[in-house]
């Protein structure tokens, strides 16, 4: 017999889980999965017909899924076609489903991260519905799991951010164009393992020459620390804020939706403007198909088409009173 070991990881766990109740349950596809905005991202996957794998992205509105977190659908459906809201479902007509099974996945704070969920391309009998319970504890087990491990991920961003000075821009105290390396790569595996989205800012200072040329270096540096200042006020505590050199600047923003995008791009601008900082920039939001070096290199191009045009961000005038 072998030993039983503790899981390692969220996606063990969720490998375990899922290899468990399709040799208990049955189900061709059983599926752990993110919904993020608009997007259902598939996590992990344990499928025998449906030709679904990790990674793959469909719409979330699409899903039985996203009727039956609202409760419009029952939790086990062994004939789907007897629910009108499944019956409904745009991804009905898109593939067979005769049978649908599914629990979300919720966070300590009651936030939806995902779902637990099986489909068949036959009904199942009805019998089906006594497993719920144990399909619920499972469920239960892997938001354990994955709770626990965004803890550990949240320390070592707190480990991160206190490395030693090797990591920190000397003149504005904050990281410099080496921890933004690292990070940017760090953030894009958390992207890739939870499916969570970011995006990316790339901001440079429009008067820095002029300031040094005509007032002198020591001008241009305190305009370099109210820059430094006012992008760490507007951002968020887990947000990366890093001189990249001279007068350019990075922002990663982490799991951060487009509509939660404009809201910090509208608090950047005005912080910068309240600091009476001249900046171009540009953000691009991760694709789920994509990375974050990706998102960067468009904001980047966008930052510069900004400061060529010298276009002014409009959408600062959508700025909350924050």
């Amino acid at each position: 017999m072998k030993p039983l070991l503790p899981f390692t990881d969220f996606e063990s766990a969720s490998t375990a889980v899922l290899n468990h109740l399709q040799s208990q349950l049955g189900f061709t596809l059983w599926m752990v999965t993110r919904a993020e905005g608009n997007d259902w991202i598939v996590l992990n996957a344990k499928d025998h017909g449906y030709e679904v794998r990790s990674g793959d992205v469909f719409l979330w509105t699409d899903s039985f899924c996203s009727r039956m977190v609202v409760g419009d659908g029952p939790r086990i459906a062994p004939r789907s076609v007897d629910v009108p809201a499944y019956a409904d479902a745009p991804i009905g007509k898109q593939v067979p489903i005769g049978a649908y099974l599914g629990v979300p996945l919720s966070r300590n704070s009651g936030e939806l991260f995902g779902t637990l969920c099986a489909i068949n391309p036959s009904p199942m009998p009805e019998s089906i519905v006594k497993d719920l319970p144990l399909v619920e504890l499972m469920a239960q087990l892997l938001t354990t799991v994955l709770e626990q491990e965004f803890k550990i991920h949240q320390q070592r961003r707190e480990l991160e951010y206190a490395r030693s000075d090797a990591m920190t821009d000397g003149l504005t105290g904050i990281f410099n164009r080496r921890a933004w390396d690292e990070m940017l790569m760090q953030e894009e595996a958390r992207c890739k393992r939870y499916g969570h989205s970011a995006c990316v800012f790339s901001i440079d200072l429009n008067d820095l020459k002029m300031t040094n040329d005509n007032l002198g270096h020591a001008h241009g540096d305190l305009m370099l620390k109210r820059a430094a200042n006012a992008l760490q006020e507007a951002t968020r505590e887990s947000d990366i804020v890093a001189r990249l050199g001279g007068d350019e600047f990075g922002i990663i923003a982490v799991e951060c939706l487009p509509e939660m995008q404009r809201e910090l791009l509208a608090r950047i601008s005005a912080a910068l403007d309240s600091a009476a900082v001249s900046a171009s920039i540009g953000v691009s939001q991760r694709s789920v198909s994509g990375s974050l070096e990706k998102a960067y290199d468009d904001a980047d191009l966008e930052m510069y088409r900004r400061k060529h045009d010298r276009q002014p961000l409009h959408i600062r005038r959508k700025c909350p009173n924050n």
